[in-house]
């Protein structure tokens, strides 16, 4: 089964980087144990969504785009236009997390954007020259190895005990000064929306390299492995937040090389000295992992709605890919420039544009399950239905609440 692992994986990379380094640090760091519930109920409300994704491909043979499509062109120019969007502003914000981190390599002499932009060309390097094949290999590498390192880190943090005094009670989310942060905390848990879309599209590279096409049960076990995984490191990280931030008196800082410096050394100061590079080697895994997939995911995505609304360009795949490669990298270059020294801002951005996103993109998912051709023992159950209603209704309440705070 091991083999056949790999669109769900990636997924999980994607996914553990600014959610998950910087939204559930933050969150234990903050709030302590006050946002654990908000982390699982927003994973459950999400999950039949991200589960459709592959579910879809599984059951016809066709990327979930095909599905969009097939709804009418409205939805997948929708789809376009919000990827457009996010994709160049979420590329950007965990590049320069990544190229943050870099610098605690004992890089000197290369400025953030420097950094942030080599490891985008080296990124797009290994997806143009590598293929699909070299993305796969090196994705369950690195998820492998920031499992296993941030494991390991928690393990020795709540063996060392939290560094709050008996007693502390810190700051409430429950306020009308943090209901932001809750709505961008919960924009990115475990991943947006819309790069439910992702798998879907590997799916169909991981069966053209394969020569097979995929079983139901397979994409399954795939999906759940992938999907547990992230929610589990989101409770990791929190965990760590809670263990050796919470209660630490320290601020953390918007300013990419000032939060990376400050991450790596609460880390390492609280846990203790000695496990600084396991420290470096998790927090850099964890946004180099994200970085690589989300600059092949999303130009991806929108090289596969190129194509669709496009038909004259369906035998330009490779072409159109490379274009959207390139211009990712470029566009999210520029944005760092000029984002440099705001980089919390900008991650605050993207995780709001994505949840107030996500009821438009489970809405369309939800549907396309519906679609004629889609077999009838592979559409939604009867829970997969309730749970994905209370989902839609949850993702637009909390959208309203937020749009009504901002007012």
């Amino acid at each position: 089964m091991y083999r056949y692992l790999g669109p769900g994986i990636l997924l999980a990379g994607a996914a553990i980087g600014g959610s998950h380094l910087v939204a559930s640090t933050q969150a234990g760091a903050q709030y302590g144990w006050s946002l654990l519930g908000i982390l699982f109920l927003i994973n459950l409300f999400k999950y039949p969504f991200f589960r459709y994704g592959q579910r879809y491909t599984a059951a016809t043979g066709e990327s979930i785009l095909h599905g969009y499509m097939l709804l009418g062109r409205p939805y997948l120019t929708i789809f376009m236009g919000m990827n457009l969007i996010t994709g160049m502003i979420n590329i950007a914000g965990v590049s320069m997390v990544a190229g943050s981190l870099a610098t605690n390599f004992g890089i000197k002499g290369i400025g953030i954007p420097a950094l942030s932009a080599f490891l985008m060309v080296a990124s797009a390097l290994i997806i143009i020259l590598g293929g699909f094949g070299l993305l796969r290999r090196i994705g369950k590498t690195v998820v492998a190895v920031l499992a296993v390192s941030t494991v390991v880190a928690m393990i020795i943090s709540i063996y060392n005990g939290p560094v709050a005094e008996p007693g502390f009670e810190g700051a409430s989310p429950w306020t009308t000064a943090s209901f932001g942060f809750v709505v961008m905390f919960m924009g990115w848990m475990p991943a947006p929306i819309e790069s439910s879309v992702w798998p879907s599209l590997w799916m169909k590279s991981q069966e053209k390299l394969q020569n097979r096409i995929s079983v139901m049960r397979e994409t399954m076990i795939d999906f759940h492995a992938g999907y547990y995984v992230s929610v589990f490191m989101a409770f990791v990280f929190l965990v760590l937040g809670k263990m050796v931030m919470y209660g630490s008196g320290t601020e953390l800082s918007s300013q990419g090389s000032v939060f990376a410096r400050q991450l790596i050394d609460l880390y390492s100061e609280s846990i203790g000295t000695w496990t600084r590079p396991l420290i470096i080697v998790a927090a850099f895994s964890a946004m180099f992992s994200t970085t690589l997939t989300t600059i092949d995911a999303y130009p991806r995505a929108l090289a596969n709605t190129t194509r669709l609304l496009f038909p004259k360009l369906i035998k330009q795949f490779k072409t159109v890919h490379h274009f959207w490669i390139i211009s990712g990298v470029i566009g999210s270059f520029l944005i760092i420039n000029f984002f440099v020294d705001q980089l919390g801002d900008m991650l605050t951005l993207a995780m709001t544009v994505s949840f107030l996103a996500a009821p438009v993109f489970a809405m369309i998912n939800y549907r396309v399950m519906f679609l004629k051709h889609v077999p009838d023992e592979f559409k939604p159950k009867r829970w997969e239905v309730i749970l994905s209603i209370l989902g839609i209704i949850f993702l637009i309440g909390f959208g309203l609440v937020f749009l009504y705070w901002i007012i």
